[in-house]
């Protein structure tokens, strides 16, 4: 924030020369500060209620079979004093840094997982502490990313409120796609920081800014997120340069520094306003480097890799769809997660009903004063808005995760339209928005796609938009500048009670009993076989507990257990393909079963991965074979386990599966999360040793006995293999070390050492202006 004044003596001692004033960038203002600590505050209290109508409201589907398991995951590396690179206890879902999703690399996030998992909490209200948390954050920086543009505390506050609290947020980000809310949690500040970067008037350390925020926002773990940061990026950028004074409103013309060169002169090169903000960008880029290089290795030859061509249609926001930003009951058909068209309600589109029809409002009232005002935000809002409904392309699929952004923008549209509108033409805005209503509703009565909660919802947005108009009306300046925020408040959370904002989407009934292995042994490897989860076990199927004999997804973490199982948006090269693993966890049956019936007994490919348990699903009736080398130790109301006879199989075996091979004694095996380790004796003579170790392989694992390094190959991918020569004696030890990893980690370690010493040592200078 600047603020300008002159000197007393200035006229004395400068006589004869322009006037200059010296603008002072001054500390956060206690106005500001108060203003985010409201709108945070305002997000707790909304998502308190939230809870106290449903207290599930931030426990389904991906947060309970995915997120949560992994996070008590991290959480327990943490306790061991282990980075979570890999978890030992899924082999579809071993790669967590790989996964992206889970924020590995997130200071933030980690930090919020330590302290969380401290406190006696049960899965439900681990949940909603993680998803508040970051809705708090998010609030806070929207706050901030509007009171810089100058805009009121109020309608800061209706900014902040729309950004976090909307349909796509709660109804996805807080209560499902976790990824989603962590990475654009950081977004308001990212940009925040951004035009910060690009503020002439502000220090030559401004550069500074976006580097935390970018790294941040990376490493929340979602590559649509990054998608928004370069369009912010680029419009940033263009802007920048295009639109004279855009950055620097309070002074279009020349500018001073304090020894009196000029620093926007049209002779220089406009290149050089954004060199801040691409030395910033760029240095975020670099502390975030483990978090996208671990990306784009793992992403490599995975089935996220070929994507079929119909995903791309997949969760387009329909053109028919919009008036659901006013009537979010309106019922058309959207194209789910099959291809298929259904009839869907626009909670995705929830934003407080006032956004919208402040700024079309201003657009009917006062459109060329907007336009020339707002321009660029419009036309950006117009970009995603277009984006929105488009076809993805590449890794990239539903392009409705592009909503977060688009009301984003449109928060900040609408609240320029209000700064600039008339308490008349804020009366009308109220008296449109009433008019908005009823004609969708008579529309949606009309044409039946008004959905099942269209009443009472419809009755109380139109009260709502009574009493905003009948406040307009009044002299009260401090009621009718808190309206538009007030409002959109009562609007969303009634939307949130009316609707209910997980609607379709999965859940599971799962209980704190999964933090307990029964009736499964830690000590042996698990194949559990089970049908899609979203549409057996969920709660309309199944109401009772579940999960824990089949541990479904990745919730076999809970317990420490060893599944091939997991969660895997991405499904890497290796055991997910080979099994043909879908993303919730489940094999494919059929293959499931010639598995068991042909490559369970003692020479089959189970053996060979180190399988020793099998678990079956009631619904399916074949068992593993030969029945002779596997017994039946359990069965419930959920399935069957099976355990091979004798002793669990060791993580680390002498194997002889080319029949070329010595067998090797092993003895003093140590595993840990990145690493395991034994000791190995290998017979002299002409045959060397052939160790697996029962961990999913990826590229990047290491190996060494006695300070000599050996080779660490695979069998299709599956497993760690290493040959080790005969008469070799000592410890072997397994370690996971790619190149991402240790490139990636230089680069953040560098741009580390460069960020600090540029904010201790950068020059900081007060920027004089000529008048």
């Amino acid at each position: 924030m600047t603020g300008e004044w002159s000197h007393p003596g200035a006229a004395g001692q400068n006589q004869g020369a322009p006037d200059r004033i010296t603008v002072h960038r001054l500390p956060f203002r206690s106005r500001s500060a108060i203003g985010a600590v409201v709108a945070a505050a305002l997000t707790i209290l909304f998502s308190v209620l939230l809870l106290a109508h449903d207290p599930l409201v931030f426990w389904n589907d991906d947060y309970e079979i995915s997120i949560l398991p992994v996070f008590a995951d991290m959480a327990r590396a943490w306790n061991h004093l282990e980075f979570p690179l890999l978890s030992p206890y899924s082999w579809v879902c071993g790669n967590l840094a790989g996964e992206f999703q889970y924020g590995v690399f997130s200071v933030f996030i980690n930090a919020l997982i330590i302290c969380l998992w401290k406190l006696p909490l049960t899965f439900p209200q681990q949940a909603a502490a993680v998803s508040i948390a970051h809705l708090v954050v998010l609030s806070a920086g929207a706050f901030m990313l509007a009171r810089d543009r100058q805009l009121s505390t109020p309608l800061s506050i209706f900014v902040a409120l729309v950004a976090s609290l909307n349909g796509w947020i709660i109804c996805w980000g807080a209560s499902d796609w976790f990824g989603s809310l962590g990475a654009f949690t950081w977004l308001p500040w990212a940009w925040w920081a951004a035009e910060r970067a690009l503020n002439t008037t502000r220090s030559r350390r401004r550069f500074l800014w976006p580097a935390p925020f970018v790294y941040l926002l990376i490493t929340g773990g979602f590559p649509y997120t990054v998608l928004m940061l370069v369009l912010i990026l680029a419009w940033l950028t263009l802007r920048s340069l295009f639109e004279v004074g855009a950055i620097d409103p309070n002074r279009p013309g020349a500018t001073h520094n304090g020894s009196g060169g000029s620093v926007n002169r049209a002779y220089l090169n406009q290149l050089t306003r954004i060199w801040p903000l691409f030395v910033g960008v760029t240095l975020g880029l670099g502390l975030a480097a483990p978090a996208w290089l671990a990306l784009l290795d793992y992403v490599h030859g995975s089935a996220r890799e070929s994507l079929h061509s119909s995903a791309h249609w997949q969760w387009l926001v329909p053109w028919n769809a919009w008036p659901g930003l006013i009537l979010p009951s309106w019922t058309v058909n959207w194209s789910n997660f099959l291809t298929k068209p259904e009839p869907h309600r626009a909670a995705e589109l929830v934003c407080g009903l006032v956004a919208p029809a402040a700024l079309l409002a201003g657009l009917l009232l006062n459109s060329r004063t907007l336009l020339k005002k707002i321009g660029w935000e419009l036309t950006l809002l117009l970009v995603v808005f277009i984006l929105t409904m488009l076809p993805t392309a590449g890794l990239f699929r539903w392009s409705f995760r592009w909503l977060p952004l688009f009301h984003l923008v449109l928060a900040l549209c609408a609240a320029e339209a209000f700064a600039s509108e008339s308490q008349k033409q804020r009366r009308f805005a109220a008296f449109f928005l009433l008019l908005l209503i009823l004609l969708f509703l008579l529309i949606s009565i009309a044409a039946k796609i008004g959905g099942e909660y269209l009443f009472p919802l419809a009755w109380i947005y139109l009260g709502l938009a009574l009493v905003w108009l009948i406040v307009e009306s009044t002299e009260f300046n401090l009621v009718r500048e808190s309206a538009p925020a007030v409002i959109t408040f009562i609007a969303l959370l009634t939307t949130y009670f009316c609707i209910p904002p997980n609607g379709g989407i999965p859940k599971y009934n799962l209980t704190q009993s999964l933090l307990e292995s029964y009736p499964l042994d830690p000590q042996r490897l698990y194949l559990s076989i089970y049908p899609p989860p979203e549409n057996l076990y969920r709660t309309e199927t199944k109401p009772a507990p579940i999960g824990q004999t089949i541990r479904l997804g990745s919730t076999s973490m809970w317990a420490g257990l060893r599944f091939v199982n997991g969660y895997s948006p991405i499904r890497p090269a290796g055991v997910p393909l080979e099994l043909a693993s879908a993303i919730h966890g489940e094999v494919d049956p059929n293959l499931a079963e010639w598995l068991l019936q042909h490559q369970a007994n003692e020479d089959g490919l189970l053996q060979r991965i180190g399988i020793d348990g099998i678990v079956v699903a009631k619904e399916f009736n074949f068992a593993p074979q030969p029945a002779t080398e596997w017994q039946l130790m359990t069965e419930n109301d959920e399935g069957r386990v099976f355990h091979r006879q004798g002793e669990p199989m060791p993580v680390v075996r002498s194997v002889n599966f080319s029949g070329k091979n010595s067998i090797a004694r092993i003895i003093d095996i140590a595993t840990r999360r990145n690493c395991v380790s034994a000791f190995v004796d290998v017979p002299a003579g002409e045959h060397s040793a052939l160790i697996a170790f029962s961990r999913p392989f990826f590229p990047g694992y290491r190996a060494r006995i006695n300070e000599s390094n050996f080779a660490v190959f695979s069998e299709r991918n599956l497993m760690p293999l290493v040959e080790v020569p005969a008469g070799t004696r000592g410890r072997l030890t397994l370690y996971y070390r790619p190149n991402w990893l240790v490139y990636g980690t230089g680069i953040a370690i560098t741009s580390t050492i460069i960020w600090v010493v540029c904010a201790l040592f950068a020059p900081r200078r007060d920027v004089q202006i000529g008048r």
